[in-house]
């Protein structure tokens, strides 16, 4: 199998997976495309490029300064600032690990944390398995909380204002955070320790108001956490999909992209707007999907009940083509919404006059 995915890969390394990108499986879990070119390491970026439709990612400079600067005035002072949010004790320990290798970042965070000599953590490194690679994990921080179990501590630059925050922001924080839960308790495990010392709380930090001043919440990752343990058990059981494409398919980026699109169009994508924030390949799946109901966004495409494409959406509404069994009931509902649309346009026009 490995050697399949090299194949579909051509000769670019493999394109390492890190917390950002496991937490965005959980964005599409439907999306066999996504599926085989992660299990590949496909660089889709790249892939986007080649293929003409590259797509816009990452913070901006403002946004990582702002964050730089906010996450060092709290871990300033051994993590003085830092401390009095968490409520950690200024008797415990504070144990930076960033200045080693990689190698050596690993073997110390599981020596500190198989002794727990230290309370705050700073820069620990681990480990998590994604369709057999090893991918090297960075939490901000590892806290000894109450009661002895660990928590993660996750640091963002963007703003809790009257006690409310941008909800994708905090969702897209939570399913990181479950990375490193997920990594802590894979840890623990192979240390023979029991796995469930690490808390499913996470600890939220951020900026309160239109201030540098901290502000930590708590959130409870259970949910996320179940999630990703489906789509990494899917990604590492991507075989049937992979046996499933002809021979000689390969998603090489220095192919033509005219071999490349007939690449692609042997994987199902499932497209929807929230790509546009979670995967590099979501401009050309847009492009791909266009006049299709995808492009209107999953509650639209459920709700039409299997209608694929806009055209048909529009036959069925104006009664120019006949619903199937299934379709009916969908085809009910949009000529009731058309008629309705009717009714509310003549009424304007006769206010107008």
């Amino acid at each position: 199998m490995q050697n399949r995915l090299d194949d579909l890969r051509g000769p670019a390394k493999a394109k390492r997976h890190n917390a950002r990108t496991i937490a965005a499986l959980t964005g599409n879990p439907g999306c066999s495309r996504r599926a085989v070119l992660d299990a590949a390491g496909v660089d889709k970026l790249k892939l986007a490029d080649r293929l003409g439709f590259p797509g816009s990612f990452g913070q901006s400079r403002f946004a990582l300064s702002r964050g730089n600067a906010f996450e060092a005035m709290l871990k300033a002072d051994d993590c003085e600032l830092l401390r009095s949010v968490l409520g950690a004790s200024a008797s415990l320990a504070y144990q930076d690990l960033g200045a080693d290798s990689l190698g050596d970042r690993h073997a110390e965070t599981e020596r500190v944390l198989a002794h727990a000599h230290a309370a705050l953590i700073d820069h620990p490194l681990l480990t998590l398995e994604v369709a057999g690679q090893t991918v090297y994990l960075e939490p901000d921080l590892v806290a000894y909380a109450h009661r002895g179990r660990l928590q993660v501590v996750e640091i963002k630059s963007f703003a809790i204002v009257d006690d409310q925050a941008d909800s994708a922001k905090v969702s897209a924080a939570a399913v990181q955070a479950a990375v490193y839960v997920l990594a802590l308790r894979d840890l623990l495990r192979r240390l023979g320790k029991d796995p469930d010392l690490v808390s499913h709380d996470v600890v939220l930090v951020c900026p309160e108001n239109f201030s540098l001043n901290p502000k930590a919440v708590v959130l409870d990752v259970r949910k996320q956490m179940s999630t990703l343990r489906r789509q990494l058990s899917r990604l590492a059981s991507v075989s049937s999909l992979i046996e499933a494409l002809p021979p000689g398919v390969s998603f090489d980026v220095t192919l033509e992209p005219l071999h490349l699109v007939e690449a692609l169009g042997h994987v199902e994508a499932r497209y929807a707007p929230e790509c546009l924030s979670a995967c590099e390949l979501s401009v050309y799946c847009r492009h791909e999907a266009s006049g299709g109901t995808a492009v209107l966004g999953r509650t639209v495409r459920e709700a039409l009940g299997g209608i694929e494409s806009v055209e048909e959406v529009l036959a069925l509404a104006e009664g120019r083509q006949e619903p199937t069994e299934e379709q009916a009931e969908s085809a009910a509902l949009l000529r009731a919404a058309l008629r309705l649309r009717a009714e509310a346009l003549a009424g304007l026009s006769t206010a107008d006059l």
